[in-house]
């Protein structure tokens, strides 16, 4: 079990290590970094390779914000097979409502509680 915490802690700190360095030395804006690791995920897990990762590493893996470029694409990729072409509009959204929902339900609360700036 310490193991499973050792290698969540790992590869979740090698993907902050790597949008930090793209902060510092590529200097990137937040923007373009947070789209490039988002794509980065989604390429990931349309060759196959996040999900075992996502195996391997657990929350390491499925808490940094390339878990949602691997979420968009596995949505998508799942209701192709099913649906045909418009699953791939259809299994994005479905997959990724709640995370999104989530997002914007917290985030108002949030604005609700504390005073946001700008």
């Amino acid at each position: 079990m310490l193991a499973m915490f050792f290698w969540a802690f790992v590869v979740g700190g090698i993907i902050c290590v790597i949008g930090q360095l793209l902060f510092d030395v590529a200097k990137l804006t937040p923007g373009h970094t947070l789209s490039l690791l988002v794509v980065a995920g989604a390429i990931l897990d349309g060759f196959g390779l996040y999900e075992p990762l996502v195996d391997f590493a657990g929350a390491g893996a499925t808490i940094p914000i390339t878990s949602f470029g691997n979420s968009l694409v596995h949505g998508a990729m799942q209701d192709a097979e099913k649906h045909g072409i418009i699953g791939v509009l259809t299994g994005m959204f479905q997959v990724t409502s709640s995370g999104i929902s989530a997002a914007i339900i917290f985030g108002f609360i949030g604005a609700l509680i504390f005073k946001p700036k700008g």
